[in-house]
């Protein structure tokens, strides 16, 4: 998604706010896992989102390639039909220069969102004792 001032933080620190696909981090996981493979078909990618996934809920297909799409209609992946593996024609997904701009962008978000957290769970376990 392009990145946008956000209305409740402002443009002090990169927030999760406009990201979106925060709650398993699937946006941001397809740009590392593209970034560390210099490319890849969709089946492979929803196998490693699956070994990665911070919770015990599957990956939905569906959500995986409607990113996808919507990741290339900005800019950040591109894509090809590839039929070198033999068999079907498969799509190959490629990161972009952009797509790394981005992948930046999600890296500074998370930062501060561990850190929100850490904050949090000190202060609530202080309050626990």
């Amino acid at each position: 998604m392009p990145r946008k001032k956000c209305i409740r933080h402002g443009a002090d620190y990169p927030c999760t706010c406009a990201l979106g696909h925060l709650y398993r981090f699937i946006e941001a996981d397809l740009l590392l896992l593209l970034k560390q493979k210099d490319g890849s078909y969709g089946y492979e990618l929803l196998s490693e989102l699956e070994k990665r996934s911070i919770s015990d809920a599957a990956i939905d297909p569906g959500a995986l390639y409607r990113t996808l799409r919507t990741l290339e209609a900005n800019g950040n992946v591109t894509s090809e039909w590839s039929t070198s593996a033999g068999g079907p024609a498969r799509r190959l997904y490629r990161l972009t220069r952009k797509g790394e701009h981005h992948l930046e962008e999600w890296v500074e978000a998370l930062q501060h969102f561990s850190n929100s957290v850490r904050r949090f769970v000190e202060e609530a376990r202080k309050e626990l004792r």
